[in-house]
């Protein structure tokens, strides 16, 4: 059916798993149950990714299998075609610059979330945090990663990474619903005072430049 069958790279696939893994888990490391659950329902997003990517395109097999010859590329296992997106528009060279840039700016954008996100919490050393990012939203780093999440799904949808973000995405909700529990034990009214005005992950469009521009350095509302 094809002229070129660019997977079986499995060595591709562990190193890009760990890879992942390591920069995911310096910024979000866990230490408690929920976040070692959660890192665990990361793991298997980021297996059946990358397995799928480099090692075996199950998606594309059942596309192919389902639509036979009227799948609408003449070499489906083509690297290039096991980005969907880009068969649905068009498989042109342009598609796949268009689907490979906006996936890049959600992950861009994510890791600026991530690391500004650590290093504002390392350097407070447990004091309540909402300046630098923290005065968008109440968790950048979760928001970090849910662009990841989403750049992912641009450049490289499938049929188990399409199911399973959902579920990833709601553990982290839930986690977040936990750990801020605890945090309005810890400082009362002024976490609570924080949370009315802050957004929870994703403030409105006309303040995401400067939620991703936000200075780590910057001295604010940082109360022990």
């Amino acid at each position: 059916m094809s002229q070129e069958y660019a997977y079986g790279m499995w060595v591709v696939v562990a190193f890009n798993i760990g890879l992942f893994l390591f920069f995911i888990g310096s910024f979000l490391a866990p230490t408690g149950r929920a976040e070692w659950r959660n890192m665990g329902v990361l793991t298997a997003f980021l297996v059946a990714l990358f397995t799928e990517m480099y090692g075996f395109p199950l998606t594309v097999y059942l596309l192919t299998g389902w639509l036979g010859d009227t799948y609408p590329v003449l070499e489906p296992f083509s690297h290039k075609f096991g980005h969907l997106w880009v068969v649905v528009l068009g498989g042109s060279d342009l598609a796949w610059m268009m689907v490979m840039g906006l996936s890049l700016v959600f992950m861009i954008a994510g890791y600026v979330l991530l690391s500004k996100g650590w290093r504002r919490v390392y350097h407070a050393h447990s004091r309540l945090v909402t300046n630098g990012v923290y005065a968008f939203a109440r968790h950048p780093q979760y928001t970090g990663l849910f662009l990841f999440i989403i750049g992912f799904l641009i450049q490289w949808p499938t049929l188990l990474t399409v199911l399973m973000a959902p579920i990833l995405i709601y553990a982290y909700v839930y986690l977040s619903r936990a750990e801020e529990r605890v945090m309005d034990k810890r400082f009362g009214e002024r976490y609570s005072d924080y949370a009315r005005r802050t957004p929870m992950f994703f403030p409105p469009l006309g303040q995401w430049k400067a939620f991703l521009t936000a200075s780590v350095n910057e001295v604010g509302d940082e109360t022990s």
